[in-house]
């Protein structure tokens, strides 16, 4: 019997600038994140803690990728949940090269963008919450939460956002 192999990277992070979105001839949407995620560590020298940042290309495919691109901006803090993924390419001058890069399966955005939201907190959080089964805003609600009833976790923020408008016209 063979043993299982495991490939599964969670990070959370900063976009170091905004996301790329392209479409593929297929109509498939691909977009690609840049994220920056500190290491503490000693300085053996000064006994002083300081950060090392790790910068991480990430590939978020289809809507997901969609969304990325909409509602991220460089700055913005992410949770990413994916896999990790060995390429080999050549550079300009036909050199050979080798790159990983991680393929988001779930990204959370952890922030609301500007404007979103007037800076109300989430109820459940204040309360402690961060309970996938409970509410949505456990990685950034925007201002409000809603039940999972409402919004299944694994749906994306444009979903809460058109449950939220349609709130609104009610």
């Amino acid at each position: 019997m063979a043993a299982t192999n495991i490939n599964r990277v969670i990070i959370t992070g900063n976009l170091t600038r905004d996301p790329e979105l392209r479409s593929l001839q297929s109509g498939m949407s691909v977009c690609s994140l840049r994220v920056a995620v500190n290491t503490r560590r000693k300085d053996n020298q000064s006994g002083e803690w300081v950060d090392k940042a790790n910068y991480f290309d990430v590939t978020v495919w289809g809507r997901q990728g969609e969304n990325a691109a909409q509602y991220l901006s460089k700055g913005r803090p992410v949770a990413i949940d994916g896999r990790l993924e060995w390429r080999e390419y050549q550079d300009k001058d036909g050199n050979k090269r080798q790159a990983i890069d991680i393929i988001a399966d779930n990204i959370q955005f952890l922030s609301s963008p500007e404007g979103f939201g007037n800076g109300v907190s989430c109820r459940f959080r204040n309360a402690g919450c961060f309970n996938r089964a409970k509410c949505f805003c456990y990685a950034g609600s925007f201002g409000q939460c809603a039940p999972n009833e409402e919004i299944n976790r694994n749906q994306n923020v444009a979903t809460y956002v058109r449950v939220e408008q349609r709130r609104r016209t009610l």
